[in-house]
């Protein structure tokens, strides 16, 4: 007997389900797996169907060839009939009732196809504007499931929107949908970085006439100034504990890397370089930090612990490199990787040194890591606008997102939510 579990209620009042980036997909992995997402009985009656965000969410994977159920509807394991599914390794399946309060339960199983066997089976309970949520968790459970990885269909990615003088700061899901404009000033912005919860952004402006660094909360939309010292505030980005951001400011001469606490308390120096060094990243346990520094010529990628010492450098290769970002296993780091004129997204691994080419190169800056580690978020141009681009870290999957109006610049991925 199928035992269900309640892994997930939303309470919150949905945001309008509307996508403002349209992704278009080139490569695949590998090695796709065949699966087949059967429409949910009764999700025709819902204004969002499940199964269809199921089934672009692993499509736009890359990892997953979708297989069309054409006339087969089995809603039950016992309605399934495993020789009308050869060819097929998954098989998603379920259900959706609607109960006297408004909210919907959706229920939901997937089978191993060639074994016969159920893998899991799980249930949810929801209001019904909360659809598009369950479809990005279901494929984030199928995801992981089938490839040992999670999914991070259920991320959000934060980004800048610029038409004209006015510069918008966009919080969105994975995939463009649920946009909410966090900020709208007639001034650059710059830097976004989220909290290591998700709840918080931290980011850059000119609103005042000189760069500033705030902190502003998602929940409650309040926004403080964690920096404002004299000359420029820049680049911050918070440590994984969240107990403290690093910081670039001037106010002691060249763009240097400061140590401070979310509330702007307890300043404190990092780099000494008298140099140019700008753009920290902490590694995932937070006790390093790459960053990029000109103190060799040229823009170059360094390493050194956050309680001081000598950094390292880590690129050669190329003109300049910058913008780095550890992964999340901290085994590698990416980075915008300049030669010859053009701009591409590398990635070098710690151990061997090697670096990896991901792109063709072109207009390629600001990467961040999925979650995951298996994705990575970047700004490029296209018809001479900014837009968002996607690429798997193995370099076979990539993804533009192009938005309806203005530039797209300065993406950043997000943490995982806690469920």
């Amino acid at each position: 007997m199928l035992r269900y579990w309640i892994w997930l209620v939303l309470l919150c009042t949905a945001l309008p389900a509307r996508a403002v980036l349209t992704i278009d997909i080139v490569g695949a992995g590998e090695r796709q797996i065949p699966v087949a997402i059967v429409p949910f009985a009764n999700e025709e009656k819902l204004a969002q169907s499940i199964t269809e965000v199921v089934s672009l969410d692993l499509k736009r994977s890359g990892l997953f060839r979708l297989v069309n159920p054409t006339s087969k509807t089995p809603h039950e394991p016992s309605e399934v009939v495993y020789a009308d599914w050869r060819g097929v390794e998954a098989l998603a399946i379920g259900s959706v009732e609607t109960q006297q309060d408004g909210r919907v339960t959706v229920k939901f199983r997937l089978l191993d196809a060639v074994k016969q066997t159920e893998l899991f089976g799980q249930a949810v309970t929801a209001k019904g504007d909360q659809m598009r949520a369950i479809g990005h968790r279901i494929a984030d459970l199928i995801y992981e499931k089938l490839t040992g990885n999670p999914g991070v269909f259920s991320t959000r990615i934060a980004y800048v929107n610029r038409q004209g003088k006015n510069n918008r700061l966009v919080v969105a899901d994975s995939d463009g949908y649920n946009d909410r404009v966090v900020l709208s000033i007639n001034e650059p912005i710059m830097s976004p970085a989220w909290s290591p919860d998700g709840s918080q952004l931290t980011y850059v402006t000119l609103e005042q006439g000189h760069a500033v660094v705030y902190v502003q909360s998602l929940v409650t939309n309040q926004r403080t100034v964690l920096s404002n010292a004299r000359g420029s505030n820049s680049a911050p980005v918070w440590a994984p504990d969240g107990k403290h951001l690093a910081v670039v400011l001037t106010r002691d001469g060249s763009p240097q890397i400061y140590l401070v606490r979310p509330d702007g308390t307890d300043l404190r120096r990092l780099t000494f370089s008298g140099a140019i060094d700008t753009e920290p990243s902490f590694s995932p346990d937070g006790q390093y930090l790459l960053f990029t520094s000109d103190r060799g010529g040229s823009a170059q990628i360094y390493r050194m612990p956050v309680e001081g010492k000598t950094a390292e450098r880590l690129t050669f290769e190329g003109g300049n490199n910058f913008s780095p970002r550890y992964s999340p296993d901290g085994k590698s780091f990416v980075f915008a990787h300049q030669a010859s004129g053009r701009f591409n997204i590398a990635v070098q691994d710690f151990q061997t040194r090697q670096m990896q080419l991901l792109t063709e190169g072109g207009w390629e800056k600001r990467p961040s890591f999925s979650p995951n580690g298996k994705l990575i978020l970047f700004a490029t141009e296209a018809q001479g606008r900014g837009i968002l681009a996607i690429v798997s870290s193995d370099g076979r999957v990539k993804q533009k997102l192009s938005s309806q109006a203005g530039d797209v610049r300065e993406p950043i991925w997000g943490p995982f939510l806690k469920q």
